[in-house]
């Protein structure tokens, strides 16, 4: 029997289920419970990857951080490989949902888009986000890189329907909306690349600043852009 079935089983003898008198706990409960154990797995994992990099970091290495032996690691994920899938698919369901927690955001498409980055930004700066852009789905096997992939297309459709609506409200410039929608994820994306939670600037101010580059540009005035493809 895995060392962490056995775990489970002596903790919920330790606790009482309620009314009944059982020692062991509702099915509810240890469903609960044992989710709550494998996230916590799973965050610890990413945050490894994050540091050390996916392919120097054994499940040893996570086992040591969780404080528990590595048979309890099996309990929870099958190998090395779930444990990076599971992560990575974590991380992109929590950015291609960032869209719906901000829906109909001040009534405009502008308004809404700004909702989204600012909820992207943060994202690549947690564990799960960060591992979507440091580690991502390369590892994988070609059949886990398809799942992630299509996580990933549902990501730009929202990111160029934003676009193209604010372009019909005629609160965005007209532009190419697919590569208007590359560049915003791509810039926000690379956020998870050098921010350090150490850092002197937070989550919401690195956000904020970045946005208004991608939203105003750097230009010194209104316009000044305007002449980026004949160059000077």
């Amino acid at each position: 029997m895995p060392e962490g079935s056995d775990d489970a089983m002596q903790e919920a003898a330790m606790q009482d289920s309620g009314d009944s008198g059982s020692p062991w706990k509702a099915a509810a409960d240890r469903q609960t419970e044992r989710e709550a154990k494998r996230i916590a797995v799973l965050r610890t994992a990413a945050r490894a990857f994050n540091e050390m990099g996916y392919h120097n970091t054994s499940l040893d290495d996570i086992a040591r951080r969780l404080n528990v032996t590595k048979p309890t690691i099996y309990y929870y994920v099958r190998n090395k490989e779930e444990i990076l899938f599971e992560c990575v698919r974590i991380g992109l369901e929590m950015l291609d949902e960032a869209s719906n927690d901000v829906a109909g955001h001040d009534g405009s498409a502008y308004g809404e888009l700004i909702a989204v980055m600012r909820k992207y930004a943060e994202i690549v700066t947690m564990d799960f986000g960060m591992c979507v852009i440091r580690v991502g789905e390369e590892p994988l096997t070609e059949e886990s890189r398809r799942t992630l992939r299509s996580l990933k297309r549902s990501i730009d459709r929202k990111f160029r329907r934003l676009i193209e609506r604010g372009i019909a409200e005629g609160c965005i410039a007209p532009c190419d909306p697919k590569i208007a929608a590359f560049t915003v994820a791509g810039a926000l994306s690379w956020i998870a690349r050098w921010y350090r939670p150490n850092g002197g600037l937070s989550p919401h101010d690195i956000a904020a600043q970045s946005i208004d580059l991608l939203m105003n540009g750097l230009g010194k005035t209104p316009g000044q852009n305007q002449n980026i493809r004949g160059g000077p």
